[in-house]
């Protein structure tokens, strides 16, 4: 993806003062196709082979636009485990909404680990949004990770993987 194309998908976030400066029809148009969500898909796939971390930040803006499912999930998983990018919440986010019990290991990982970029970090978003995501995966495997998870060192992962624990049993 060049500069120019990474600029043009950026403009579509709003922000606050800032309206969008162009459309989801935009988008689609600059890239030439009608396929918004097999867009996503090959922004992804070319953003992670090249390791190019403002590539990968656009092509997940690409997928929240245009949506994202199963063909998406081997990706995402394995970006978690990556140190290349700094977009592990917004990964986490999006393997959440999945609700898929193949991203299990992958969610619980991202609840146990602290990437660098994060450390400062004292609410652990990172952690938080993973077992949030864990919470809303079906499966006994979620739940037992969710189960040690309840004996993590940091008190934070011990009380938000209790209160999906709560919510799952509720």
């Amino acid at each position: 993806m060049s500069p120019e194309d990474c600029d043009l998908v950026f403009s579509f976030v709003s922000a606050p003062g800032r309206e969008k400066e162009i459309s989801r029809g935009d988008i689609l148009r600059h890239f030439d196709t009608d396929d918004g969500r097999g867009l996503g898909l090959h922004l992804l796939r070319e953003a992670i082979n090249d390791k190019a971390p403002i590539e990968l930040e656009a092509a997940i803006i690409v997928c929240n636009i245009f949506g994202f499912g199963a063909e998406h999930l081997a990706l995402l998983v394995g970006l978690v485990y990556e140190v290349w990018h700094q977009q592990h919440e917004n990964v986490v986010s999006m393997l959440g909404k999945l609700k898929d019990p193949g991203a299990t290991a992958a969610m619980h990982h991202a609840a146990t680990w602290i990437p660098d970029y994060l450390d400062w970090d004292e609410n652990r978003a990172l952690a938080v949004k993973a077992i949030w995501g864990l919470g809303g995966t079906p499966g006994t495997e979620a739940e037992r990770a969710l189960l040690g998870l309840r004996e993590d060192g940091d008190e934070i992962v011990r009380e938000e993987a209790e209160a999906q624990l709560r919510r799952r049993n509720a």
